[in-house]
Formats: C-alpha cells, structure tokens, sequence
C-alpha cells in the first residue's frame, strides 16, 4: 500500500514538468492515476486521496499558466477532466473482476484516448478561437493553438505517460502480491512456463 502511495505521489507530482518543459504538457498519467487505483485499492477512499492529490496538481498549474501566459483553465476543463478521472474508475473496476496485462494495457489505452477526445473536445466547444465546425474540431484535436505545441503532441505525450505508469504500477503491485504469496499476475506467466514441459512429456 505504502509503495503504491508513493508511485501515485510522484506521478502527481509529474504533472508539474510542462513549468520547466511545455513539450513535456500531458506527460503525467492523469488517467492512469484513477485507472490503476480502481484497479487495485477497493477502498473508495483512497481513490478520493488520489482525485484531491490530481486537483492540488491543478491548483499550481492553473496558477502557473495564468501567470506566464495569462490562461486559465475553465470550470467546463475542470468538469471534463473530473468525468474523464470517474470514467476511469468505473473502467478499472470492471478491469480489476477480469484483470491480466492484456486488460490492463487496453484500460491503459483507452483511458488515454478518453481524455484526449473528451478534454479536446471541450476545448473546442468552449474556445473561441476554434471554429465550431468539422475542420475547427479537427484543428483542436491534432493542431491547437499556433502558439503552444501542437494537440497531438500532447496525445502522445499522454498515452506515453499512462503506459508507462500503468506497467510500472502494475508490475509493483503484481510483484508485491507474489512476495507475499497472494495471488498475482506474476504466477500466470510461471505457470505457463511450467506447463509447456509438462505438456511435451504428455505428447510423448
């Protein structure tokens, strides 16, 4: 438990690299967070502990952002990004009755391509700047803003970053389950491993 605090704190804390790189926008696993804590905590509220620790994260990026460049980001970027975290919840829940690193990696996925529609689709909704047409809505979604880098780089960035926090969360809680002889998804691969002789004598 204490372990799996840990890796959420520092991925909290990832959020704040775009203050020192802005390539490096949407890098932090928002959606891995939420996804990897329905996953494995069945105590609601630490899933709370990790929705108020992403919201403190957006406390300072909203202050740094509209002191550098005089954005702020809205209650509809708020509300979208708070509907994204409770998708991923249920998401992971379901997961967590059918969970192997298959399902884990297409949760991973497809927390990551939630966010990016439903937050880049807000942002084409509320902003100005977008037409509100097919091509204005294509533009939020791969260009953006001339003056910031382009949308699809945050995507990238996005998926890179729940990826890996989903393996690195993953394989930390599978491989403190399977020292303390719980069961893991660990043990899976073991027994595959032991199988294949086993089934080489029987075929003789």
């Amino acid at each position: 438990m204490v372990a799996a605090l840990i890796l959420i704190s520092l991925a909290v804390l990832s959020r704040v690299l775009p203050t020192m790189d802005l390539s490096l926008s949407n890098f932090s696993p928002f959606i891995a967070i939420a996804f990897c804590s329905s996953v494995y905590f069945r105590k609601p509220w630490l899933w709370v502990v990790s929705f108020l620790a992403l919201e403190a994260s957006d406390i300072y990026l909203n202050y740094f952002h509209s002191r550098e460049y005089g954005f702020y980001w809205s209650l509809g970027g708020f509300i979208a990004r708070a509907s994204c975290f409770g998708a991923a919840l249920l998401l992971g829940t379901w997961i967590s009755k059918r969970k192997s690193w298959l399902w884990l990696l297409n949760g991973s996925l497809i927390g990551a391509l939630l966010f990016y529609f439903v937050t880049n689709t807000q942002s084409w909704f509320s902003d100005p700047f977008y037409s509100k047409t097919l091509a204005g809505w294509w533009q939020a979604m791969t260009v953006g803003h001339p003056e910031y880098p382009p949308t699809i780089l945050f995507f990238k960035n996005t998926l890179f970053g729940d990826l890996l926090f989903t393996g690195l969360f993953g394989g930390v809680m599978e491989w403190m389950a399977q020292r303390k002889g719980e069961p893991s998804l660990l043990d899976e691969e073991d027994d595959e491993t032991e199988s294949e002789p086993v089934k080489a004598e029987a075929e003789e």
